[in-house]
């Protein structure tokens, strides 16, 4: 199996949908099918059960899927430190959340202007840790969103964002101008994978235990609302599709987004990307 192959699938099975992992992934989508079907031929099984409104992952497909995410994980790591190793200017900033943000264009317009001649590399982090891989060594910097366990990290805020309940759109609640987190106690709402910084868990439930679907990605959380009426959070101004709505919740502190370092990193890269994204951030 190709690494690349092993990516396509991951970004199927996280989005489980043909057309939006083709966008995600940059590529049009009859090839990226065409990869998918290869790699069930060489696995011998199918991976996604197919049908008119997308795809879910075969039991088959789980497997290969944990898997997948693992061997991604450590390849990514050894690039890393091969770079590093080899002396190469660059540097790896992981961006957890919508990557359309006007902030996240203006900033790396400005950031290439200013480097022009050093390699700058994404890693896309799902919602499982939010600091996109800075404690596991695999990137620099992270922009992202807090709050979350910040020991051994520096963290500096960029902007705040008000945040609403995510519901199907006929539900009685998503006709209100406002709510109040007590206003969904009864409800199921999601959650992140066992071993979620707890922080990070805690927030996005509304400071209480919660019950309900365990997700990774933000379209996973968008097919929980859809598919079993759960109740999902997120920052106000994202465009969402019409069988969502997006009430504002009047007693959630609001969502920051900040940019993160290791404690002590005197990488001169980092310490540029950090007052491009200031100045960026604060148009």
């Amino acid at each position: 199996m190709e690494l690349r192959t092993l990516r396509y699938f991951v970004a199927v099975a996280e989005e489980l949908h043909f057309g939006r992992a083709a966008t995600r992934l940059h590529m049009s989508q009859p090839p990226l099918s065409r990869a998918i079907k290869q790699l069930e031929a060489e696995v011998g099984a199918l991976l996604f059960a197919r049908s008119p409104a997308g795809v879910d992952l075969t039991p088959v497909g789980t497997v290969l899927l944990d898997e997948a995410r693992a061997l991604l994980g450590h390849a990514d790591r050894v690039r890393v430190r091969v770079s590093a190793a080899a002396g190469v200017a660059a540097i790896t900033v992981g961006i957890l959340g919508d990557g359309t943000d006007p902030g996240v264009t203006a900033l790396a317009a400005a950031y290439r202007r200013r480097h022009p001649g050093i390699d700058i590399r994404i890693r896309d982090t799902d919602l499982t840790d939010p600091t996109c891989g800075l404690r596991a060594g695999l990137v620099d910097v992270a922009l992202t969103r807090a709050p979350f366990d910040e020991t051994a990290l520096t963290v500096g805020a960029l902007r705040t964002d008000p945040v609403g309940a995510v519901l199907r759109a006929d539900d009685p609640l998503a006709q209100h101008d406002r709510l109040r987190l007590a206003d969904l106690n009864d409800r199921r709402w999601f959650q992140f994978p066992q071993g979620t910084d707890a922080v990070w868990q805690s927030y996005w439930n509304g400071g209480t235990v919660r019950e309900g679907p365990v997700v990774r990605t933000v379209q996973e959380c968008v097919q929980a609302v859809l598919w079993n009426g759960t109740v999902g959070l997120a920052p106000l101004g994202h465009e969402l599709s019409a069988e969502l709505a997006v009430v504002p919740l009047i007693d959630m502190t609001p969502s920051r987004v900040v940019v993160a370092w290791n404690k002590g990193d005197a990488n001169p890269l980092i310490r540029s990307f950090i007052e491009t994204a200031t100045a960026a951030y604060r148009r």
